[in-house]
C-alpha cells in the first residue's frame, strides 16, 4: 500500500503542479503573460549628432575675372601675355593706342584748370572770413561782405558776435576740407596727364589680381582676355530637397583620389535658380560654390577638374542624449520602454530633437545611463516584468548567495514558464 500511496501522491502533485502552471499561462493579465523576454537593450548616453548633406563636386577656380577692350575707341597694338601663363596684380597684359588721346588730354587738363579755379575762388573766400573775424572785436557793427554772410546763413543784424565767430569757424573749416579735395583732384590730374605725356606710341592695360591666363581672344570679340584665380572653391548641384537644409556658411568636408589630404571649408554660395530652366520632366539642380579653408603654407596645391566627394554638415549637437532610432516608438506621440531596478519595464513619453546618423536626440525624456529596450519581436505591455538571456560569464557565486530562497525560486519559475 505504502508504494501505491506514493506513486498516488507523486501523481496528485504532478497534476496540480501541471494545472497551477497551465492557469498562470492561461490567465488574463497575469505575471507570466506580462513577463517580457529582451534580448537586445541599450543605455542613453550623451553622443554628437550630426545631421549632412552627401553628394559631390568638382574642383574649380574661385573666380573668373573678364578683360574688355574697346575698339572703337582704340587700336590693338600686341597680347603681353599667353595662355596658361601665371600673372600677379600688376602684370602687363596688351598693348593699344588711343585714338582719342589728344581729346582726353585736353578733357584732363580742362578739369584740371576747373579745380585750380575753384581752389582759387576758395582761398578769397576763406580771406574774406579772416578779415571779417578779425575786425569783429574792435568793431561789432563792421560791415560784411554780401557773399560771406550769405554763406554764413545768420542774421548779422541779431546775432551775437560769439555766435558769429562760431559759424566763421565752421564755415572755414568747411572750405579747408573742399580746398583739400581739390587739391588731391588736381594731383591725381596731374599723374594723369603725365602718364599720357610718357605714352609716346602705345598705352599698356594691366591685370588688378593675381591668377592664371585661361582665354585670349585673338578675335578681339569680348571679354578679350579671361583670368583665373589661383585659390580653388567646389562647384556641384544640390537637389531641391537637399536646398531646403542648406545655407551658405555650412561647414563642409571633401575627400578626392587627387589629394592625399581630407578638404575642409564653407559654402561661399548658393543659387536661388536652377541651372536649367524649370521642367515637369527634370529635376531642379541648384549650383552652389563651397570655399576651401588653406592649411598654411603647406596647402596641397589642388587639380582643377578633381571630382570630390562633398559632406555638408547641416546641424551638429554635441554632448546631447541620444537613443538607437529604432528605440523610439509611436503612437500619438513618442516614447520608449525604459527598465527599472524593480524588473519592470515601463513606457515613457519623450521630447525628440535632431535624428540622424541612426540616432535619436531626446530633448526630455529619460536620463544618462538609463536602460532602454530596443526594438522588440513582440507587443510590449506597459510596466510588465522583464527577463534577460543568462549572461554566463557575469555570473558569479557570491551574488547568487545574496538572494533570498523566495527570490531563487520566483526567477527560476519565472526564467522556465518564460521559455
Amino acid at each position: 500500500m505504502s508504494g501505491n500511496w506514493k506513486i498516488a501522491a507523486v501523481s496528485i502533485a504532478s497534476i496540480v503542479l501541471i494545472t497551477v502552471n497551465l492557469y498562470l499561462i492561461e490567465k488574463k493579465e497575469s505575471k507570466v503573460e506580462r513577463t517580457v523576454f529582451v534580448e537586445n537593450w541599450t543605455k542613453v548616453k550623451k553622443d554628437t549628432i550630426t545631421d549632412t548633406i552627401q553628394t559631390n563636386g568638382v574642383i574649380k577656380p574661385v573666380e573668373e575675372y573678364d578683360i574688355y577692350f574697346d575698339a572703337k575707341k582704340n587700336d590693338f597694338k600686341k597680347f603681353l601675355v599667353k595662355e596658361g601663363d601665371a600673372i600677379t596684380a600688376g602684370s602687363s597684359l596688351f598693348e593699344y593706342t588711343a585714338t582719342e588721346l589728344d581729346a582726353l588730354k585736353a578733357s584732363l587738363e580742362a578739369e584740371k584748370t576747373a579745380a585750380e579755379g575753384e581752389m582759387a575762388g576758395i582761398e578769397e573766400y576763406i580771406g574774406k572770413l579772416r578779415s571779417y573775424q578779425g575786425t569783429l572785436t574792435s568793431e561789432p557793427e563792421a560791415a560784411i561782405d554780401e557773399s560771406v554772410e550769405k554763406n554764413l546763413n545768420i542774421d548779422i543784424t541779431t546775432s551775437s558776435s560769439d555766435l558769429i565767430k562760431s559759424n566763421i569757424e565752421q564755415e572755414m573749416y568747411k572750405q579747408e576740407l573742399e580746398k583739400n579735395r581739390l587739391d588731391e583732384k588736381v594731383k591725381m590730374l596731374d599723374a594723369k596727364l603725365s602718364s599720357i605725356e610718357e605714352q609716346s606710341s602705345a598705352i599698356v592695360t594691366t591685370s588688378e589680381a593675381d591668377g592664371v591666363v585661361k582665354n585670349i581672344n585673338k578675335n578681339l570679340d569680348n571679354p578679350i582676355i579671361s583670368i583665373v584665380s589661383t585659390n580653388m572653391a567646389i562647384e556641384g548641384y544640390f537637389s531641391g530637397e537637399e536646398m531646403k537644409k542648406a545655407e551658405v556658411g555650412m561647414t563642409i568636408k571633401a575627400s578626392s583620389s587627387d589629394s592625399k589630404k581630407a578638404l575642409k571649408g564653407t559654402i561661399g554660395r548658393i543659387h536661388s535658380y536652377p541651372a536649367e530652366e524649370p521642367s515637369l520632366k527634370k529635376d531642379n539642380r541648384f549650383p552652389f560654390q563651397a570655399l576651401i579653408e588653406p592649411e598654411g603654407e603647406e596647402t596641397e596645391a589642388l587639380l582643377v577638374g578633381s571630382k570630390v566627394d562633398l559632406t555638408v554638415i547641416t546641424n551638429e549637437k554635441a554632448g546631447v542624449l541620444s537613443v538607437p532610432i529604432e528605440a523610439v516608438h509611436y503612437q500619438k506621440q513618442p516614447y520608449i520602454y525604459k527598465f527599472t531596478k524593480k524588473g519592470y519595464v515601463d513606457k515613457h513619453y519623450i521630447t525628440k530633437g535632431l535624428k540622424a546618423e541612426g540616432k535619436q536626440e531626446i530633448i526630455k525624456g529619460p536620463s544618462v545611463g538609463d536602460v532602454i529596450l530596443l526594438k522588440p519581436d513582440v507587443v510590449v505591455k506597459n510596466h510588465s516584468n522583464f527577463i534577460t538571456p543568462i549572461q554566463f560569464e557575469k555570473v558569479k557565486v557570491a551574488t547568487y548567495k545574496k538572494f533570498t530562497s523566495r527570490e531563487k525560486v520566483r526567477y527560476l519559475l519565472l526564467g522556465i514558464l518564460e521559455k
